[in-house]
């Protein structure tokens, strides 16, 4: 009985957690200028995290564990200077 319950619950779960993300996912910015400005926040989440990430592979086959570290730091920190340079690049 017990176990039948907590799936019914499990599953309720699931399936409302699928459907609402859809909803929740819609914001709406008051001024371009906000859009503009989370998008340029975006951007450089995403380039310091593909930095990390791909340092962090190589430091882990380099290193192990503390490699891992060691590349992810030094990854982020390429990713922020390649983000530096792209947002000065034009102007």
């Amino acid at each position: 009985m017990r176990k039948r319950l907590l799936t019914a619950v499990l599953s309720a779960g699931l399936l409302f957690g699928t459907a609402m993300p859809g909803a929740a996912a819609t914001h709406y910015y008051r001024t371009r200028h906000q859009y503009i400005q989370h998008k340029r926040h975006m951007k450089t989440v995403k380039r310091v995290g593909i930095g990390a990430a791909g340092g962090a592979a190589i430091g882990a086959l380099a290193g192990g564990g503390k490699g891992a570290g060691i590349g992810a730091i030094a990854g982020a920190g390429a990713g922020a200077l390649y983000d530096a340079h792209e947002k000065h690049r034009g102007r």
